[in-house]
């Protein structure tokens, strides 16, 4: 019987822009967009100021460029620093059915592979749907999903991106098969980096399992050999996480319908499962015009993997970003103190503000079986505000915005990318910049989208 990893480099092998549906295509262009403007408006973050000092003094041979910039650098790095951008906000998109993922994290090695070697705006946008299919088929698998089990969804990352980097070498399928399991030796991520107190290395482990998929591919390229069986063989990655595998959601149906079209995109740049009280919160300050001072307590029902991850003790003394962005209690203060929630949230001035840490003790998160029933069908959540004069409001959520069932229109995903990159590019620019995004079907190479990026702009502070 073929291998896991054998089948997948056989559909990669056979992949064609022409069988891909325009629905698909259309939604990897959306997806592209909102990762450039992810990464731009990541860009000037501390993360990215140590990366690109770090990657500096190690040089590498100028071969892809840095998002945002008209310098290369080696291959591996580029896609490296590119993902982290489009991760470092938590703004990209998300996929989440047993296991949370963001296929978007894989976009940087279809434009940094892609700009290598030379390919056409097709290749790099049916390379996108590639990396979306497979990644959000990995989310589908384990039952229940490896978060459950204590591993970080890097460790799904791992086998995806050396296909993606595959595909657009030109690959043979021996030569995919190995670079699976190459990089699937030694990319499993311990969930303790999503848990308690988060730091840098929450944003950072998925794209050093997309940039080392790379290094996969090109060590395979040259004859490297990895171990094929690495999901079903003997000591693979089934044996080791435990039972409870349909190993049917990694290859039935392979090419008949596109997943892309699935995944959801991020309103708020905050985990996932803050999505849906996000959205029912701010639905209730504004329709009662609630003020912080008019707060008496508020009850948050979710399921429980959103109690135990996002309202642990940590998570109501959030001192840095990734904490406050991964705390249900600071979402929710955030949300009633300013009625909005964006990145401006989460700045150490806003995080330190003291009429917004005077609200968390007042947010209790709790587990409700019932809403724990019908997830992740729905993405259920009940939030019910009890003011200072005794009213209780209530309102709840099954979907958030931006889950395909409360969709972000074309429109709006140009809103947030023109919010993320109005300090970057001037006017004119950052309309070239999205229209050879919507017009990347017909681009012979992926040179001018990289070159447009680059930001001129004499107040913007890379790391700044």
């Amino acid at each position: 019987m073929a291998t896991i990893s054998r089948i997948w480099a056989e559909f990669a092998a056979g992949l064609k822009f022409e069988n891909i549906s325009d629905e698909a295509i259309h939604c990897a262009k959306r997806f592209l967009l909102d990762s450039i403007g992810c990464a731009i408006g990541g860009s000037p973050h501390e993360d990215i100021n140590i990366m690109r000092e770090t990657l500096d003094d190690l040089g590498g041979t100028p071969q892809a460029t840095i998002y945002g910039e008209t310098k290369k650098t080696d291959i591996v790095s580029a896609t490296l620093i590119n993902s982290l951008m489009v991760r470092v906000m938590d703004y990209n998109d998300i996929y989440w059915v047993q296991d949370p993922s963001h296929p978007s994290d894989l976009i940087p090695i279809a434009t940094s592979v892609g700009e290598v070697e030379r390919k056409s705006g097709k290749d790099i946008l049916a390379a996108i749907v590639l990396a979306y299919e497979l990644e959000m088929r990995l989310c589908e698998f384990a039952v229940p999903g490896i978060r459950e089990r204590g591993w970080h969804h890097a460790t799904l990352t791992q086998f995806v991106s050396p296909v993606v980097a595959s595909y657009l070498m030109g690959s043979t399928v021996e030569q995919t098969a190995n670079a699976i399991g190459i990089n699937g030796a030694h990319n499993a991520t311990l969930g303790a980096v999503a848990a308690g107190k988060l730091t840098m290395m929450k944003n950072t482990v998925d794209p050093m399992a997309s940039s080392t998929g790379v290094f996969a591919a090109l060590l395979a390229k040259r004859g490297y050999a990895g171990t094929e069986p690495i999901f079903e063989g003997k000591e693979g990655i089934c044996q080791q996480l435990g039972e409870g595998y349909d190993m049917g959601k990694l290859t039935d149906g392979l090419g008949d319908s596109w997943r892309i079209t699935s995944c959801a995109f991020k309103a708020f740049p905050t985990e996932a499962l803050t999505h849906s009280p996000i959205t029912a919160t701010l639905a209730l300050v504004k329709e009662h015009d609630i003020k912080p001072e008019n707060v008496e307590s508020v009850t948050v029902k979710t399921i429980a993997r959103a109690a135990d991850i996002l309202a642990d003790e940590t998570k109501y003394h959030p001192d840095s970003k990734e904490t406050a962005d991964h705390s249900l209690p600071y979402v929710v203060s955030a949300a009633i103190l300013d009625h909005k929630i964006t990145p401006l949230q989460f700045t150490p001035e806003k995080i330190s503000d003291p009429t917004l840490r005077g609200l968390l003790p007042k947010i209790k998160v709790v587990a409700d079986p019932e809403l724990e029933k019908i997830f992740p069908e729905k993405k259920p959540t009940i939030v019910e505000i009890t003011t200072t004069g005794g009213r209780t409001v209530s309102q709840a959520v099954d979907y958030p915005k931006g889950d395909p069932r409360n969709a972000m229109t074309d429109e709006e995903l140009t809103e947030k990318f023109d919010a993320l990159t109005d300090d970057a590019y001037p006017p004119e620019q950052k309309e070239a910049v999205k229209k050879m995004i919507w017009e990347l079907v017909a681009a012979p190479t992926a040179d001018g989208l990289l070159e447009k990026m680059a930001i001129t702009s004499p107040s913007w502070s890379f790391g700044g």
